[in-house]
């Protein structure tokens, strides 16, 4: 693709209030007016570059929201305190009482538990479905319906959204498109390809240091511009602010994005090739054994890769466990939910992060208790942590025998 998300992110460019490389951190929750006119103006929206109230905007949210945008190519954006902030706002925005959705069977577990338990008691339905059957996603779709939403590359199974395909039947029925995008910042540019409203975690690759949590809805000036609104706005209403200081932070870790996801995606690639060799039930967009490896290859911004994250099935819980237990001992990585980070995190997630999915659900989209999903970090010796890996498998027996080597 021509589209070059990192280079729009370089370009943009808020100098410090002394001429600072960096922009200066507003740290103040209001703001004083020398005209009462223009305080009123201001509440109403009608004078832009003032500030009211911290909850509002603040120049420091604005710079990371302008950054995020032109990272995924969308007119403007929107931080919020959390990755769930951003969606549960974008929902409540565009879905009224007796409204319905169309998901994803595979999400986040807090964005499953939204759509399945808290909305219902607005009434507002959902139907989960399987996303990369376009005539599933198609055939659960009702007058009623109102958005469709998924995840560029679902958590935790690693499925892979056709988002052009999506957003084709979107339009065809006049419905609106999210994605939540957080598995895959800069590789996949959902907006380019036709989505309307593009979410992230910012907790998780963007800001990349695991000490902030944080969110963003990337869309159109009108869409934010709606859920800023102080009248209706769900996003001003539901007061899921992020904190000026938090965001000055991520805008600067968000600056060496491009370089982290491409050693992400570099180590990730090997370490999936390598357990895949060894016989371990391994799945990873960039093997040519995902059945949307093809699909993914067309929508993706070759030089940032397949992601950093990928999944392996040792067979049950207590091996998963195990064997998490044991690299983390060996400081091959922390049993630790979220990703993103310079160290490679691994957990559970039938157990942990998708555990408000129920058992029988989990089953049926192919949720086994014995996946274990690994966030790749950013080591230098990669060749290395495989080796000190397999050593981990061959001496709790998950590998086969007869592809055991000698432990180290």
């Amino acid at each position: 693709m021509s589209f070059k998300p990192a280079n729009n992110i370089q370009d943009l460019q808020y100098f410090g209030e002394f001429g600072g490389v960096n922009p200066s951190i507003s740290d103040s929750s209001t703001y004083t007016f020398l005209s009462a006119k223009t305080m009123f103006d201001t509440f109403e929206g009608n004078a832009d570059g003032c500030y009211l109230y911290s909850r509002h905007s603040s120049p420091s949210n604005l710079y990371l929201g302008e950054a995020l945008a032109a990272m995924e190519n969308t007119e403007t954006a929107n931080v919020t305190a959390s990755g769930m902030g951003a969606i549960t706002s974008v929902v409540m925005q565009l879905c009224n009482s007796g409204d319905h959705i169309v998901s994803s069977r595979t999400i986040y577990g807090g964005t499953y538990a939204f759509l399945k338990n808290f909305i219902p008691k607005f009434n507002i339905k959902t139907s989960f479905v399987d996303i990369t059957k376009l005539e599933e996603v198609e055939s659960a779709i009702t007058e009623n319906t109102k958005i469709i939403y998924c995840e560029s590359v679902s958590n935790p199974l690693l499925e892979i959204a056709d988002i052009q395909g999506i957003a084709s039947i979107c339009k065809k029925y006049n419905l609106k498109l999210i994605i939540d995008n957080t598995f895959s910042p800069l590789s996949i540019s959902p907006a380019v390809l036709g989505a309307d409203v593009v979410i992230h975690s910012l907790t998780k690759f963007i800001n990349g240091s695991s000490d902030t949590v944080g969110g963003v809805v990337c869309g159109t000036q009108e869409f934010i511009n709606d859920l800023r609104n102080v009248n209706d706005g769900a996003g001003m209403l539901l007061g899921s602010t992020m904190d000026s200081l938090r965001a000055s932070s991520v805008l600067k870790n968000l600056r060496t994005l491009h370089i982290r996801i491409q050693q992400h995606s570099k180590n990730a690639m090997y370490l999936a090739q390598k357990f895949e060799a060894d016989g371990l039930k391994t799945v990873y967009p960039g093997l040519k054994s995902h059945p949307s490896h093809q699909l993914f290859k067309k929508m993706m911004n070759a030089e940032y890769g397949y992601g950093g994250m990928l999944t392996v099935d040792v067979g049950s819980l207590e091996k998963a466990n195990r064997l998490m237990e044991l690299m983390q001992h060996r400081n091959l990585g922390y049993l630790a939910v979220s990703l993103g980070f310079y160290k490679t995190l691994f957990s559970a997630p039938g157990t942990s992060t998708s555990s408000e999915i129920p058992e029988t659900d989990q089953l049926k989209m192919g949720l086994s208790d014995g996946l274990i999903r690994f966030s790749i970090g950013l080591d230098a010796d990669v060749e290395r942590s495989y080796q000190l890996m397999r050593n981990c498998m061959v001496e709790l027996n998950i590998l086969d025998k007869e592809r055991k080597l000698k432990v180290i």
